[in-house]
């Protein structure tokens, strides 16, 4: 369609229309070639990505009573024959003779160093886990995507670009960041936002009390060995939340609660998401502040106080605590930021939140030998702002490098 909305309502601006006409004649290469130009990871936001809020929701056929082409079903459809066909759609550019590192290997990261590589750049990617993705294969419930879907468009890329990996590597020290300053002509953060944050509850420290980042991770890498409990308390009202419930829910657990300390309207979850977790038999408890972790070395439950919302405060309800009893308490309620290893890099400025300061346009750090993107610098978002984030970084590293 004529200014198709859905280009503008994707973060990283797919020609939507182009890309379902070149798959409407039969041209699945060019196809996946068009998505990929735009988004390094577009296998994986055709299945991640809330599509229903983002592409699908601007699409023009919402306005006429019918339902929305389904545009991450195509996209997907058409990067999935390119991977699996192992079609070459691109290479790197001819060696110019410059050094970039990335430290992370998430999906901003990847997608830096894939634009970098087909400018030329030698590319290191520098990982602490034992595998890249990110979130993308550890952060992310199983039922959206699979971890071999997630390899998979991994590894086309890393054989099409040559990208260089060097996992296990976690970069922390101030003398390992001295020696990345000496060694590259340019360093691209993507280290993303930590572990999930301590929320100050009484008896938080139990051992079974888990992150809600950390409890995705494990069931996606150990699910084949891994027990989920009966009963499961979710803090939290956030997409995270929805997918640590969710996932629990559809694993075999008994009872799985949602418990949020405001209403539902306030929730910062997306509505989809909130439905996924109902119909996966999940129950919600809202307006329900926990105020202790009960048990005695380990959790039995949580106490609960009701809240009400007076004068645009959130208000306890004296004398209304209640208990909700559980065998696994999951807290989704934000992650700490990587404050402690950020402020070890010289001139690199933080906002009031933690996050690394960029411009806007070309994500170059105040520390200018630096660019970040992702969730670093957004402070928590898609998968499909990470790729685009590193994607435009790319281009500022380049641009900085030539005018230098």
């Amino acid at each position: 369609c004529y200014d198709a909305p859905c280009i503008k309502a994707c973060p990283t601006e797919i020609d939507i229309p182009l890309f379902i006409k070149q798959i409407n004649s039969g041209n699945l290469t060019g196809s996946a070639k068009t998505i990929f130009e735009s988004n390094w990871l577009g296998n994986a936001c055709g299945k991640i990505c809330p599509t229903g809020e983002l592409c699908e929701g601007a699409c023009v056929f919402n306005h006429q009573d019918l339902p929305p082409i389904q545009i991450g079903r195509l996209q997907n459809f058409a990067t999935s024959d390119a991977i699996q066909n192992d079609k070459k759609l691109f290479t790197a550019g001819k060696d110019n003779g410059r050094k970039v590192a990335i430290v992370g290997a998430g999906p901003a990261g990847i997608a830096c160093a894939c634009e970098l590589r087909t400018m030329g750049y030698a590319v290191d990617i520098y990982e602490a886990k034992s595998k890249p993705s990110g979130l993308t294969l550890h952060g992310i419930a199983a039922y959206k995507i699979t971890n071999q879907e997630v390899e998979d468009e991994l590894n086309y890329l890393q054989k099409q670009l040559s990208l260089n990996f060097i996992c296990d590597h976690k970069i922390e020290s101030k003398e390992q960041i001295t020696k990345l300053e000496s060694d590259y002509d340019a360093i691209f953060l993507g280290v993303g936002i930590g572990a999930t944050a301590q929320i100050g509850l009484p008896g938080e420290d139990k051992s079974n009390v888990v992150g809600a980042v950390e409890y995705i991770e494990e069931l996606r890498m150990n699910h084949h060995n891994l027990k989920v409990p009966n009963r499961i308390i979710v803090i939290g009202g956030g997409n995270t939340a929805m997918d640590a419930a969710s996932q629990s829910a559809r694993m075999g657990a008994e009872s799985v609660v949602l418990a949020y300390r405001r209403a539902k309207e306030n929730m910062g979850a997306y509505g989809f998401e909130y439905k996924l977790a109902i119909s996966a038999g999940v129950d919600s408890l809202f307006n329900a502040q926990p105020i202790e972790i009960l048990g005695n070395g380990k959790a039995t439950g949580v106490k609960f106080i009701k809240t009400e919302q007076t004068d645009g405060k959130l208000q306890n309800i004296e004398g209304s605590e209640f208990i909700v009893e559980a065998d696994l308490i999951i807290k989704a309620t934000g992650q700490a930021k990587q404050k402690h290893f950020l402020e070890k890099i010289d001139n690199l400025e933080l906002d009031k939140r933690h996050k690394i300061i960029v411009d806007n346009q070309t994500f170059q750090c105040t520390n200018l030998k630096y660019f970040a993107g992702g969730d670093a610098v957004n402070g928590g978002a898609e998968v499909v702002n990470a790729a685009y984030e590193g994607k435009r970084a790319a281009h500022g590293i380049n641009e900085w490098l030539d005018n230098k």
